[in-house]
């Protein structure tokens, strides 16, 4: 990639119908509502910041299954030539322990429940980018979730489907009294029990009533005052370790971003506890390998082959940067990227097997005419979260806590006060100390995995934004087994085959997760924006 000099034309993946110019702002992200939220906010003088703010707070509102208010969040954030990141992930209560989850008759982290919840960071990462970066008022960047909570909004395709799965599971499994809020919350407004239709009216005012009291507040109701009580009464009622005392302790955490150099260009990410780090493993991995072209048997396998290493490595260092054994500098270094790719052969090999859980998680990237450039992320983890929701507020709580093992020689065991593995991750493309631009690929594991196809379609493949989130995903689930999507090269797929992998096709594409970009020309300052062809994606600009 130099510049925008891509084949916009001549490209494999052709389609261009998502593909955006602009000069004076942009906002992608998975819901048309919620961009248009951030371009608004744009447009009545506000910055990136400003705009990703109102974007991220509009997504829990109309799309509510993959995020929440009692929920996580990162960002990268570009602003007066520099990066900046933010950890918005928040620890576990002070009173739990394994002794204490095993006595409740539980081998592993149950998935749902009181029990995996930790302190939702994410009010605490709105006023944070809020008070060091934004320029309008918190509660003018949330008027656009407060009005679409209290008026309604059509419920949109892929947002419907999801919900409407999301209902016919947790239907069967929550049916204790601590999880009844949730389907009373978000059932259709005139259907309670039931999931809202595609195309469906659905509001939320007792939503409106939390942002706007996290806005007068600068958050501090939700940590200190009549939210925190709220949240603290309920789950001590259902036996719930997470106490105001928790969510009175917690800030947000300004941290420095870690990166590579790929022919060229630094990819940056978030560092422990989030994953990000994986990505950049695999990377520093991939860029000692030539590549001829990218369908190509060989650039799949060795594409897959550095990903099954980096997993294995990350998995097994990755958790609270307190309680990690294992330097950032030293999985990162030339050296150990060296040893991991003489590992690799003509034939699959076979790691460490991890079967990571399925979630749900919005990300976004915002850019406005001033240089200014966010790569967000949040979520609630697997869909609705913990199935937790605080009774007349709209706050779904997440169940980040399901990751920490009940192992006590496991890196990532639980213990009180720590923060777990993290699969969410935002990413951020520099040249030297020139901004390219964010980007990002939700969905649980497929995001580092993710991360790397899209950093190679873009920098070693020449693909613009659009066509690099349209090509054919693969992602590895375990073992040799790779899932690759419907549309994938049939010839590579059997080639890939015969060298050991076992190659499954997926019929549901958003399993291999639903990604943003936007990049800016270092000359023009013109933007260039994709979105994600396999959810309601939808880019917003001016």
């Amino acid at each position: 990639m130099d510049n925008f000099n891509f084949d916009l034309l001549s490209s494999p993946y052709p389609s261009t119908r998502n593909l955006h110019f602009a000069k004076r702002g942009m906002v992608a992200t998975s819901q048309p509502l919620a961009a248009q939220a951030g371009l608004e906010i744009i447009q009545k003088g506000g910055n990136a910041i400003d705009a990703a703010i109102a974007t991220a707070a509009c997504l829990t509102v109309v799309e509510p299954i993959s995020c929440g208010i009692g929920g996580d969040a990162f960002a990268l954030v570009w602003t007066k030539d520099e990066l900046h990141g933010l950890n918005a992930s928040g620890k576990s209560p002070k009173n739990i322990s394994i002794e204490k989850v095993k006595s409740l008759g539980h081998e592993t982290m149950p998935n749902y429940g009181c029990i995996p919840i930790t302190v939702p960071g994410l009010p605490g990462a709105w006023v944070e980018l809020s008070k060091r970066f934004g320029r309008l008022p918190l509660i003018e960047a949330f008027a656009p979730a407060m009005r679409y909570a209290n008026e309604g909004y059509p419920v949109s395709p892929n947002l419907g489907k999801l919900w409407g799965r999301a209902f016919k599971v947790l239907g069967k499994k929550l049916k204790f009294d601590e999880f009844a809020p949730l389907f009373e919350t978000f059932s259709s407004n005139s259907d309670k029990g039931r999931a809202p239709h595609i195309g469906e009216m659905w509001r939320s005012p007792v939503h409106a009533k939390t942002l706007e009291e996290i806005a007068q507040t600068n958050a501090d109701s939700f940590y200190r005052g009549n939210l925190a009580e709220k949240i603290e009464s309920f789950l001590k009622k259902h036996n719930g370790f997470l106490t105001a005392e928790d969510l009175s302790k917690y800030t947000p955490e300004w941290v420095k971003p870690i990166s590579v150099n790929y022919r060229g260009y630094d990819v940056w990410e978030i560092p422990p506890n989030g994953q990000g780090v994986i990505a950049l493993i695999a990377l520093n991995i991939l860029k000692g390998f030539a590549f001829s072209s990218k369908e190509n048997a060989e650039t799949y396998h060795k594409q897959m082959e550095a990903m099954k290493l980096a997993f294995a490595c990350g998995r097994k260092a990755v958790t609270d940067p307190a309680h990690m054994e294992v330097a950032i500098g030293d999985l990162l270094s030339d050296s150990f990227a060296d040893d991991l790719r003489k590992t690799i052969t003509d034939t699959a090999s076979e790691p460490v097997p991890y079967l990571p859980p399925k979630c749900g998680t919005v990300y976004l990237a915002t850019a406005d005419g001033e240089g200014n450039m966010v790569s967000f992320i949040q979520s609630n983890y697997v869909g609705f979260g913990s199935g937790v929701v605080i009774p007349g507020t709209g706050i779904s709580l997440q169940n980040r806590g399901v990751d920490f093992s009940l192992d006590q020689s496991h890196v990532n065991a639980l213990a009180p006060e720590k923060k777990t593995y993290h699969t969410i991750i935002p990413g951020f493309l520099t040249k030297g100390s020139t901004p390219i631009g964010p980007f990002g690929v939700m969905g649980g594991h497929m995001q580092p995995q993710g991360h790397v196809q899209v950093v190679m379609n873009t920098v070693d493949f020449n693909l613009h934004p659009q066509a690099a989130l349209d090509a054919p995903r693969w992602q590895w689930t375990n073992g040799k087994r790779f899932e690759v999507e419907s549309h994938f090269p049939h010839h590579i797929a059997q080639a890939l085959s015969r060298k050991g992998h076992e190659i499954v096709p997926a019929l549901e594409s958003t399993a291999f997760g639903r990604g943003q970009i936007i990049w800016r020309d270092p000359d023009s300052g013109v933007l260039m924006g994709g979105t994600e062809s396999r959810t309601d994606g939808a880019i917003a600009s001016m």
